[in-house]
């Protein structure tokens, strides 16, 4: 088997980690979190969301930790983005990527941006339009690719028209979202081997939550079929509001330790890193889910 020598890891905890959290984090500790994740070597960190703060009440300070992180040379700043008035504050708040989302089944997407799939598809392209006019990055979430919570499988023809319009708008890259965790890795294999004769693999990344444990073992699955670009959450923070049974994103942490011992690069210092899951672990006020924070406490007990 042939490894990839390296592999990208964005960071989406400040975002998609914090975004479930029943306890409200203090916007000074977000952005002191966010300034210690730019210091482990990670050079893309998804900061927050400027969604209504009705929706979503712990992102409610994006304004303020987007403007007041301290901005590392190498490091993109990305926030998620779901109109034009989101859009507006992004780019006033000087994000380095815009990220738009969407799911691929329509109940899910309905509960999450209470729009059909084809009513998105225009909001989403102004957003994209306008946010690359602003010489920013865009990249594209789609959610529900391996699973809906409401309507159960998903078909990867239905996966292939949400991109295909997604790629159509202009957006950079593609983030393939198992929301609820329910994906395996021979499904996996079959959903890219189906989507990568139609895209390019350096345009899409994988987005794995750990609801059922078996994050890793897709991973590893992506790795296979030539895959470099994972989103992760430290600590496995994570989980979406608007889909029932949703747990933590694949953990930063675990990743990394696991292509650490494969000799895959990915330039993030894993010690900085868990200095980094020990802060916002301590702020959340209750042991975070990775394997690998576990471990360590255990080994300290």
């Amino acid at each position: 088997m042939k490894w990839p020598e390296r592999v990208t890891i964005k960071e989406v905890g400040p975002r998609d980690g914090l975004q479930n959290e029943a306890v409200a984090i203090a916007t000074e500790d977000k952005i002191a979190w966010i300034n210690q994740l730019a210091k482990t070597g990670l050079t893309y960190i998804e900061i927050t969301s400027f969604v209504h703060p009705k929706w979503i009440p712990q992102l409610a300070d994006a304004f303020e930790v987007a403007t007041s992180i301290e901005r590392v040379p190498g490091v993109t700043y990305a926030a998620l983005v779901p109109n034009q008035k989101g859009l507006e504050k992004a780019l006033a708040a000087k994000v380095d990527e815009v990220s738009v989302f969407m799911s691929a089944s329509e109940t899910h997407n309905r509960k999450n941006i209470n729009k059909s799939i084809a009513e998105t598809f225009p909001v989403l392209a102004e957003v994209v339009r306008e946010a690359k006019a602003a010489q920013k990055t865009v990249r594209g979430y789609v959610s529900t690719v391996f699973g809906c919570p409401y309507e159960g499988a998903v078909s990867v023809e239905q996966v292939i028209r949400v991109a295909e319009k997604l790629f159509d708008m202009g957006i950079d890259e593609l983030s393939l979202g198992d929301t609820i965790g329910v994906a395996n890795p021979r499904q996996v294999e079959e959903v890219l081997g189906v989507l990568l004769k139609r895209f390019p693999k350096e345009k899409i990344a994988m987005h794995f939550h750990d609801t059922r444990g078996t994050a890793l073992a897709n991973v590893l699955m992506s790795l296979q079929m030539g895959m470099t670009t994972f989103d992760s959450s430290l600590g496995g923070l994570g989980g979406c509001p608007y889909a029932p049974g949703a747990s933590g994103n694949v953990a930063t942490d675990d990743l990394l330790y696991m292509l650490n011992g494969m000799n895959i690069s990915t330039g993030i210092d894993l010690e900085r890193l868990t200095e980094a899951a020990l802060f916002i672990q301590h702020k959340i006020g209750r042991a975070l889910n990775s394997h690998y924070l576990q471990a360590m406490a255990s080994c300290r007990a």
